[in-house]
């Protein structure tokens, strides 16, 4: 039995019964390391090894966390909340549709807008969506929308727009690793590959918008006021100190790099300026850890997971043994490949590493069957962002369960992992596998 596949659907069986994901990605790693040949030792040595490779992400998630804590206490996410709210109180029933609607734009643009325009990925969700769910909650807005929402605007941008984290995963990931494998990508443009997958998303969004979560759902207040612990004052001072610490954070973040240094200017800057008095920073910062600490650890033991996988060989044998069993059937061949795509990402919770993964492989064998160089581009293109909806451990379910759990109300497996897989996942496979089919 192939350990990638019992690795993979062991995970995701724990994780649906209640077991934390990150828990479960620890007991997938070792059976499927079990499974796949490998010692107990030679199993640890290579969880060890990927776990590594993750402690930067966690270092950037905890600062990102203590920064939108700062944020917070400024008062500008709160400013925001209060002036919908006063909106809601005083709306129709037509009027508070628009203004849901206006919400739920919103949350978009910044979501799109985290991926290409001011590349932060999911910084901006624990800063403007916890102080939101008091305004989701009186429009009786279902949070299953709200992650589908955020879970398309972090995808795909990135998927088919060639800026921010779409230059790093179209241009210097999908077509260096296509290139490098063998294939002459000259003249191929990545947009047009990408068109119809990225259509997928898009039919997926308007589902789970106009059919699946259009009916108003209750949430409950009392809750919700438990969460925030009162309202937060604010000032003409911390409000402006907010805005030019944002600016400055995402500034340096460009310039350099680097998430940390760019949360770690703002978060100075709140202290600097008094907004964050001296003797309450550490509480501060511990607040911050604790918020983002549990996409952290996932993220570290995903790329454990993704090591042992790794190490066991067994992906080059799935991979191999799928195209042994279909021939020379092209369709078939995309359909299974992009299936093992899928399987791929929602294990390691990342497209930008499965996709470096599967090149090596695909490519060649795509190529002896006559795939056009669009239609392979396409496939791989594909079978990497395939799966990053849905995944118990991609940090673009993780994001946005992060913002919309702040009271308790919204379950990750439940609420974000199965319902944007559903919506997301499988209109994905079916425009990329067209896609590879027409192109």
């Amino acid at each position: 039995m192939n350990a990638v596949v019992v690795a993979v659907v062991l995970m995701l069986v724990l994780s649906l019964a209640r077991m934390h994901v990150m828990l479960s990605m620890i007991v997938a790693a070792f059976v499927g390391g079990l499974v796949g040949g490998l010692s107990i030792n030679d199993t640890l040595n290579a969880f060890n090894d990927g776990i590594g490779g993750g402690a930067g992400i966690a270092l950037s998630y905890a600062m990102l966390g203590v920064f939108a804590v700062a944020i917070s206490l400024s008062g500008l996410p709160q400013l925001l909340a209060d002036s919908m709210l006063k909106k809601v109180g005083v709306q129709n029933e037509s009027g508070s549709q628009w203004l849901a609607q206006g919400l739920l734009a919103m949350l978009l643009v910044a979501a799109v807008c985290s991926q290409n325009l001011v590349p932060i990925h999911i910084a901006f969700i624990p800063i403007l969506v916890p102080p939101l769910l008091m305004v989701m909650a009186k429009l009786k807005l279902d949070r299953r929308l709200i992650a589908c929402v955020l879970t398309f605007g972090l995808i795909t941008p990135y998927m088919f727009l060639p800026v921010g984290f779409g230059a790093i995963y179209l241009d210097k990931i999908l077509l260096g690793q296509v290139a490098a494998a063998g294939l002459d990508v000259e003249g191929v443009s990545v947009v047009e590959a990408m068109a119809l997958p990225a259509a997928g998303m898009l039919f997926g969004l308007l589902v789970a918008g106009f059919v699946s979560y259009r009916k108003p759902r209750e949430y409950s207040l009392e809750k919700i006021d438990a969460a925030e612990n009162g309202q937060r004052e604010y000032n003409a001072k911390s409000l402006w100190v907010a805005g030019v610490a944002i600016v400055a954070a995402f500034a340096i973040q460009l310039i350099t790099d680097s998430m940390v240094l760019g949360a770690m200017a703002g978060f100075l800057l709140f202290s600097a300026t008094g907004v964050i008095r001296w003797n309450e920073s550490e509480g501060v910062i511990l607040d911050g850890i604790k918020m983002m600490a549990s996409i952290g650890f996932i993220m570290i033991a995903a790329n454990g997971f993704s090591e042992v996988l790794k190490t066991t060989g067994h992906i080059d044998l799935l991979v191999n043994g799928a195209a042994d069993f279909l021939g020379d059937n092209k369709a078939l061949t995309s359909f299974l490949l992009l299936l093992v795509g899928l399987l791929l990402t929602m294990g390691i919770g990342s497209s930008f590493s499965t996709i470096p993964i599967i090149a090596a492989i695909y490519v060649p064998l795509c190529m002896a069957m006559g795939f056009s160089p669009l239609a392979i581009v396409a496939l791989i293109g594909t079978a990497g962002a395939l799966g990053d909806a849905g995944s118990p451990a991609s940090d673009s379910t993780l994001g946005p369960t992060a913002g919309l759990n702040a009271d308790g109300q919204h379950n990750h497996m439940r609420d974000t992992v199965i319902p944007t897989f559903l919506h997301f996942n499988l209109p994905l496979l079916a425009a990329g596998w067209l896609a590879t089919m027409v192109l």
